[in-house]
């Protein structure tokens, strides 16, 4: 029988091969981060459950932990992961980040992490704050009212009807007339752009896209082998002369386009390049998909290509991830009929159906009175952060592509930096994430002196502190 477990005790044991195992287990599961320094690890009883080991194999496995310095016992409370032990799992990331700063997933993983201590002047959304008071605590109950049976079962292909009748009213208030059957719910906008892609563009198709443009969408396309053409972002929509030139030469089916809150640029298409592009569309052919995930940031009399085309030849994908919660992951297709229940169709087929519960709680959360004074507090908000912003940055000396009454994102340069890659690189040694041009570019491999940058981080004030102190030491 061993004896018991004393670090003190440096004999030289010669581990079982099971115990040697777990021990290394452990330590790779403490190297990858996934136990950190001071954090307790289970008991001995509950891993010779879990792994189904004899207890004293379990402690021979700690041992070899606590002689390598990885764990220390603390007496009546258990062993916790030693204070010096060392993760790879940061130090692996960072290294990674640089040379993963060309390729179109670097910025969604920089999206998904989360550092307290960073100010992420890249980040896609807006700030937590601006959405607490759409906390979804307060719908829970509400949400198994609406039918707790059905919530154990697939929901329709289409989705849940009465968030879809809901839409046909919120798509209404922004000019678009549909019925619900126009309707297909999806997990969020980028499930709407696959869908889309699968069902139009086969390996070796040709699409447009704005340029600068929305990067993960760039992503799915070159996944699909799909080839894509840019069509350059200008301060009030697509470059129309370099559009038709592309329509000529390509023929392409699909243009996936923003009108208004454009990402990453935060231009406004404007009326008379929204009725030429449609005329275009109709002269060759040409379906265009209109993505708006911050509708809700927006007037309604904003121009829409679908408000002016009523979903002819446009097709609208929309989302909630931006004004009420990500974690949700509801979107939807708003287009023809036919076009809709084809849709319907190839998402049963990939996905079976979305998350009739979240769909739920997105319908009760529209429903709500609370939402259209929600809708007001986050427009007047965002007003303010972008007129801030625009201060900081003109402090800063920066340039900016076009300045909007209000935008989530602001497109600019700053005086000095050629490249907004190593502006991203020496930044994030000052814990600024930035989004550096190249990432949003057709092109990734183009250099750009362009970074996107969210209001709501610009305005904090270590954003405008620790970005001047780094450009003064750039002189």
């Amino acid at each position: 029988m061993n004896a018991p477990l004393d670090p003190s005790d440096s004999r030289p044991r010669r581990p079982a091969p099971i115990a040697e195992g777990l021990a290394r287990l452990i330590g790779e599961q403490i190297a990858e981060g996934v136990y950190r320094p001071g954090d307790k690890l289970p008991s001995l009883r509950e891993l010779a459950q879990l792994h189904r080991y004899a207890k004293n194999t379990v402690v021979v496995a700690f041992e070899i932990l606590v002689a390598r310095g990885l764990v220390v016992p603390r007496r009546g409370a258990g062993f916790y992961v030693s204070p010096q032990a060392q993760s790879r799992k940061g130090q692996d990331e960072e290294a990674g980040q640089l040379s993963r700063a060309m390729d179109i997933v670097w910025l969604m993983r920089e999206q998904l992490r989360t550092q307290p201590d960073a100010v992420a002047a890249g980040d896609g959304f807006p700030p937590v704050e601006w959405l607490a008071d759409m906390r979804m605590d307060r719908y829970q109950q509400r949400v198994t009212r609406t039918g707790l049976g059905a919530l154990f079962r697939y929901g329709s292909r289409f989705g849940y009807r009465p968030l879809r009748d809901s839409l046909v009213r919120k798509l209404g208030d922004v000019g678009i007339s549909a019925a619900p059957g126009q309707f297909v719910l999806t997990h969020g906008a980028n499930e709407a752009m696959d869908l889309v892609i699968r069902y139009f563009l086969q390996p070796g198709a040709v699409a447009l896209v704005d340029d600068p443009g929305y990067y993960p969408l760039f992503g799915k396309l070159k996944l699909a082998g799909v080839q894509m053409v840019g069509v350059p972002r200008l301060a009030d929509g697509p470059d129309m002369a370099a559009l038709e030139a592309s329509l000529h030469r390509h023929k392409p089916r699909l243009f996936f386009t923003q009108s208004i809150a454009h990402n990453p640029t935060g231009s406004d298409l404007a009326p008379a390049k929204a009725y030429k592009l449609l005329q275009l569309a109709e002269r060759h052919n040409l379906m265009i998909v209109e993505n708006d995930p911050l509708a809700d940031f927006k007037p309604t009399a904003a121009v829409r290509l679908a408000a002016l085309d009523q979903l002819e030849r446009v097709i609208y994908l929309g989302s909630f991830s931006k004004s009420f919660s990500a974690a949700l992951r509801v979107g939807f297709i708003a287009c023809g009929g036919a076009l809709a229940s084809d849709l319907a169709d190839l998402k049963a087929l990939v996905h079976v159906s979305s998350s009739e519960y979240s769909e739920r709680m997105v319908d009760v959360m529209l429903r709500e009175g609370h939402y259209a004074r929600h809708l007001v507090r986050l427009r007047q908000r965002l007003e303010q952060a972008t007129a801030q912003a625009l201060q900081v940055l003109d402090g800063l000396g920066a340039e900016v592509f076009t300045r909007p009454a209000s935008s989530l994102y602001l497109w600019c340069r700053f005086p000095g930096q050629d490249d907004s890659l190593a502006l991203a690189q020496g930044l994030m040694e000052e814990k600024v994430m930035m989004a550096p041009g190249r990432v949003f570019s057709v092109d990734s491999n183009a250099r750009s002196p362009w970074s996107r940058c969210n209001v709501g981080a610009v305005i904090e004030p270590r954003f405008e502190a620790r970005v001047a102190a780094y450009l003064e030491r750039a002189e």
